[in-house]
């Protein structure tokens, strides 16, 4: 009768159940967004839906006893949340498991969570690496809403930030409270030059204390996990509550001994884990997100953002989007074109403009009465214009 072991397969079940309830749990602490976004219940499947509100009613004043009362409507729209997949494979050589003198594992997975919590950040932020599934990150929304501070001659940081037609004066028109701004680490040497009349330093009063950083009593975080990009933004603030994600589910954690691993570009094998004596943990981890941008009495026509950001001193380079929009008979007003999430309407000469940098996005254009279209974009070096036709509903 041969002697029990425990073999690789029984001791699988346990590394593979204990690193995916920790990288299940840690992921979201690792990510700046996630941890101040509005988190909401799990994704069951690859997409969920939320239904916002997109019309508000009004109310009329009755002229006289016996004037007529008026009537109105409330309307609601579809906003997704698509699951998009992130992943990592990390080899290991057997003989290093064996021989090592600390928890090989215990090691890899913080810095599997502090990855997923960056690309997170870098993607939702700034829309580095953005999955096609997902809508614009939340520098593009903000800046067509027309909510990007530049930098200007006498203004210092304060200004800025917390004056008119500052940052979070840009939030606060938009009908939102900020709840929350994100920088980089070396933003806190500018932010520790700004003086009072008196020339006193607003932040280091007293040397020797530890300076909890605020602005206008909302907490600054300093992002460190190296997905803040300074060339693009110097400061974030925004309402993150209004921001929301759903991890999806099927977060799947494996330990795998059998196989190849190829060069995602080249398709060339680069280990052989069954003849290389080698084994490769695979953590897959997909989540979706959404700025809903609901009707309020202060954004009635959605196009303003919850989010504002400062620009650096050389603002990042965008392209004029124009889209023109029309029927048979000539340009339409207020028609609504949304880009991935971005929304304007049209002016007098049936007119949008989006400022947006290089990329592939989705233009939705819809008016009541008419039946919707929805066309490609590719931005690249030079300025893009669309003319769209909209055919009246039958």
């Amino acid at each position: 009768m041969p002697a029990s072991i425990i073999n690789r397969q029984d001791a699988e079940a346990i590394i593979r159940e204990q690193v995916v309830q920790t990288i299940f749990q840690d992921a979201p602490k690792q990510s700046v967004f996630m941890s101040m976004a509005r988190k909401l219940p799990n994704m069951t499947s690859n997409q969920t839906r939320i239904r916002v509100l997109d019309f508000l009613p009004t109310a009329y004043w009755v002229n006289g006893d016996t004037g007529m009362k008026q009537t109105s409507r409330q309307a609601w729209d579809n906003v997704y949340l698509n699951a998009a997949e992130l992943a990592v494979i990390v080899p290991i050589p057997e003989a290093v498991l064996n021989d090592a003198e600390f928890d090989i594992f215990g090691e890899v997975t913080p810095r599997v969570n502090e990855a997923i919590g960056q690309r997170v950040d870098a993607a939702i932020v700034f829309g580095d690496n953005k999955p096609a599934e997902w809508q614009n990150d939340i520098i593009t929304l903000a800046r067509q809403a027309g909510n990007n501070v530049a930098v200007a001659d006498g203004k210092d940081y304060f200004d800025l930030i917390l004056g008119e037609n500052g940052v979070f004066a840009k939030v606060e028109d938009d009908g939102y409270g900020v709840s929350g701004a994100i920088a980089p680490l070396n933003f806190k040497s500018k932010l520790r030059g700004l003086r009072d009349a008196n020339g006193n330093p607003i932040f280091m009063r007293d040397p020797q204390s530890t300076v909890q950083y605020s602005l206008d009593g909302t907490p600054l975080t300093f992002q460190q996990n190296g997905a803040f990009y300074p060339n693009i933004a110097q400061l974030v603030a925004g309402d993150f509550s209004q921001a929301v994600y759903a991890i999806r589910q099927d977060v799947t954690v494996k330990i795998l001994d059998q196989g190849v691993i190829q060069d995602p570009q080249t398709k060339e094998i680069v280990y052989n884990l069954a003849q290389q004596d080698m084994i490769a943990l695979r953590v897959v981890f997909r989540m979706g997100w959404a700025l809903p941008n609901p009707a309020t009495r202060l954004n009635e026509d959605r196009t303003g953002c919850a989010f504002a950001y400062l620009e650096p001193t050389t603002p990042v380079t965008t392209q004029a989007v124009k889209i023109t929009v029309k029927d048979s008979t000539g340009n339409l007003k207020d028609a609504r074109v949304n880009v991935d999430g971005a929304i304007l309407k049209t002016d007098t000469s049936g007119l949008a403009t989006f400022n947006l940098r290089k990329g592939n996005y989705q233009a939705k254009i819809s008016l009541k009465g008419y039946v919707a279209q929805t066309v490609d974009i590719a931005v690249d070096a030079s300025e893009v214009t669309k003319t769209i036709t909209l055919v009246k509903e039958a």
